[in-house]
C-alpha cells in the first residue's frame, strides 16, 4: 500500500476518533445535567436514599455474581 493512501486512512481514522471523543463528552455532560436535575427535583434526603439503595443493590449483585462463579 502506498504511503499516501496509508496516511489518508490514518488521518481519516483520527478524525473519526476525535468525533467519537466529542460525542462521548457531550453524552457525559448531558448525563450529568439529567442527574443534577433529578437531584434537585427529588431533594437531598430522597436523593441520599436513592444513592444508598443503588449501593445496596450493587453489593447484592456482586455477591450473587460471586456465588455463580463459585459453582
Amino acid at each position: 500500500m502506498p504511503k499516501n493512501k496509508l496516511k489518508e486512512k490514518v488521518e481519516g481514522l483520527t478524525r473519526i476518533v476525535k468525533q467519537l471523543v466529542t460525542e462521548i463528552q457531550h453524552n457525559a455532560n448531558m448525563s450529568q445535567g439529567v442527574l443534577t436535575a433529578l437531584q434537585i427535583h427529588v431533594g437531598e434526603d430522597e436523593w441520599n436514599k436513592i444513592v444508598e439503595e443503588l449501593k445496596d443493590r450493587e453489593v447484592r449483585a456482586n455477591k450473587e455474581q460471586e456465588k455463580k462463579l463459585e459453582l
